[in-house]
């Protein structure tokens, strides 16, 4: 099987782990100080607090930045359903922003001018904006920045899938906002296991994630607690398998951005169009994916023919305002996001993927669409 996204653990994971284990340390220990302090430096931000999952991070960061209920928070369309689950953790209301054709984040100007609109008008205003960086590719920014100075919304970036992204001025994901948080789940850039991140330049921030994720417990040693609080800390065998996967960080995002030009150019000639990719943006390629430009066939029928030939290919998400726990939440546009859902589709992608299994994958594709053109 060619799968969609494994990861790649040729590094230092096993003699990391034989280090917990032969020192016992496997819950608290060493290599989460280790592995919070190689991505702080590596995001170029002061703080970095290890968490249980990419989840934990968003339903903290969300928690930090005042969410709770009677508070709205505008969520990305498109995207997994773990962006909106965590505003739902804290009670907040969620706003669902649709997405742009340009990059298939969320449409950052819709949004701004919708706010402009209800400010003028007297409505109902986002107290927050989690925008989703998806697939690997940056954000448009600039809107909300605007939208935090003009009426204090603060931002959280869901930069779960987009390790390694960042914009042409320099920044990375996750660093522009209020507070930044990534996953490292089995299938992203870098893996912990299971495992996420909350990033902040504010010290004051950082100090209170940790006290969350740690049950809100006062003093190390008494069982007195201050606050409702979470079991959310990353765990030093995660950590090892971070810090390791963390070495490779580079030559990953390397793969990624390689897989990502080869699929561009022997699909030229096939009827499908390749997630845009923005001029000021320089994306990580976490999961190649497009959109299939003729239907029929059917994204099912493609992924029943990748399953013959041992190919795993994977549709993309529906958008959050056709899921079952949303439906009725308030939705600002949302065609765009359909589209893209009903097209999409993601393709092989692990760091890696061979040039013979890449070939392989790109001819089932053209037969399944039915383009007369092999890559050569």
């Amino acid at each position: 099987m060619i799968p969609l996204a494994a990861p790649d653990l040729s590094g230092n994971e096993a003699r990391y782990l034989r280090e917990c284990i032969e020192s016992g340390y496997v819950s608290a220990g060493p290599f989460v100080e280790r592995f919070e302090n190689a991505m702080a430096s590596t995001l170029g931000v002061d703080h970095a607090v290890g968490c249980a999952s990419g989840t934990a991070a968003l339903h903290v960061a969300l928690r930090l930045m005042g969410a709770g209920p009677g508070r709205l928070v505008a969520v990305s369309d498109f995207t997994f359903i773990a962006s909106a689950n965590a505003v739902r953790y804290t009670g907040a209301d969620v706003l669902l922003v649709d997405s742009e054709p340009q990059t298939w984040n969320m449409d950052t100007e819709l949004l701004h001018d919708e706010v402009v609109r209800r400010a003028r008008t007297g409505q109902r205003l986002p107290d927050i904006v989690e925008v989703v960086h998806v697939l690997g590719h940056p954000a448009a920014m600039e809107p909300l920045i605007d939208l935090k100075n003009r009426f204090g919304i603060r931002i959280v970036e869901d930069a779960a899938e987009s390790l390694g992204a960042s914009w042409k001025t320099g920044e990375q994901v996750g660093t522009v906002g209020d507070i930044g948080c990534f996953s490292f789940n089995g299938n992203k850039m870098i893996t912990t296991g299971n495992g996420g991140l909350i990033v902040t330049n504010d010290a004051a921030i950082a100090e209170q994630a940790r006290h969350l994720i740690n049950q809100a417990k006062v003093t190390s040693d008494e069982y007195v607690h201050d606050a409702v609080g979470y079991n959310y800390r990353l765990s030093n065998v995660s950590a090892a398998i971070g810090l390791a996967q963390w070495e490779r960080l580079e030559e990953i995002r390397d793969a990624k951005v390689r897989i990502a030009g080869r699929y561009q150019r022997w699909l030229e000639s096939a009827p499908v169009r390749s997630q845009p990719h923005a001029e000021w943006a320089n994306p990580s390629h976490w999961l190649y994916s497009l959109t299939v430009q003729s239907i029929p066939p059917t994204i099912e029928s493609i992924i029943s023919l990748g399953s013959e030939q041992e190919i795993q290919f994977r549709r993309l998400w529906p958008p959050l305002h056709q899921q079952g726990p949303y439906l009725s939440s308030e939705t600002i546009g949302g065609a765009v996001a359909a589209g893209i859902y009903h097209r999409g589709i993601s393709l092989p992608s692990s760091a890696d993927l061979t040039i013979e299994s890449q070939r392989k994958v790109c001819t089932a594709l053209v037969e399944a669409t039915a383009s007369v053109r092999s890559p050569q």
